[in-house]
């Protein structure tokens, strides 16, 4: 008698658990058709996906890295029933980071020093290059680094996304979150750090 409850304990807490996960990929899949509907552009990209060769915290890629960030910052938005634009919440925030060089490179010294301060505006000069941009979406980009851009965001879509880039960089650092490294592509110098 039991060991049948306790059986029947087990199938439970596994039920439970299966169906956890099951929201869970049920709410990355949702997250994931709002991101392409408001962007696919932009993920179909060459200098986008170029991103993935790139690592930006701990394993993770650059282009991982804003995706994860386009998705709490739709998460953040959702839950806290923050009034904004999604549209220009996601391409602000999947082109934050869009400065396009592996910062940890050696080449890349001087800027590594200072990347904190230098990337915002390197990356909105990249995507005005590629993107008609609106304000928001500007603003997204060039004080996502706040305190450190000094002038602080003045849209709710770029505090949405500066808080959520600041969590998603925790994660990733301390490596609670994990990644898979940079993709090599044929031809690619054997030189290009994936650590």
């Amino acid at each position: 008698m039991k060991s049948e409850t306790i059986r029947q304990r087990a199938r439970e807490r596994h039920a439970k658990k299966a169906l956890r996960w099951q929201r869970h990929l049920e709410r990355q899949r949702d997250l994931n058709q709002k991101i392409k509907a408001a962007a696919s552009d932009i993920l179909q990209s060459p200098n986008f996906k170029s991103t993935r060769r790139h690592i930006q915290h701990g394993n993770v890629t650059v282009n991982n890295h804003c995706m994860n960030v386009a998705k709490y910052s739709l998460a953040i938005s959702e839950k806290l029933h923050i009034s904004c634009s999604r549209k220009e919440l996601i391409r602000g925030a999947l082109l934050h980071d869009y400065f396009l060089y592996d910062w940890h490179s050696k080449e890349h010294v001087p800027i590594y020093k200072l990347h904190g301060f230098y990337h915002p505006s390197l990356a909105l000069k990249n995507a005005l290059e590629e993107y008609e941009l609106t304000p928001r979406e500007r603003d997204i980009i060039k004080k996502h680094m706040w305190p450190l851009t000094i002038v602080p965001p003045t849209c709710r879509e770029a505090w949405i996304v500066t808080t959520a880039d600041k969590w998603c960089s925790l994660l990733e650092t301390f490596r609670i979150y994990k990644g898979h490294g940079a993709q090599k592509y044929e031809g690619e110098d054997e030189s290009v750090s994936t650590t």
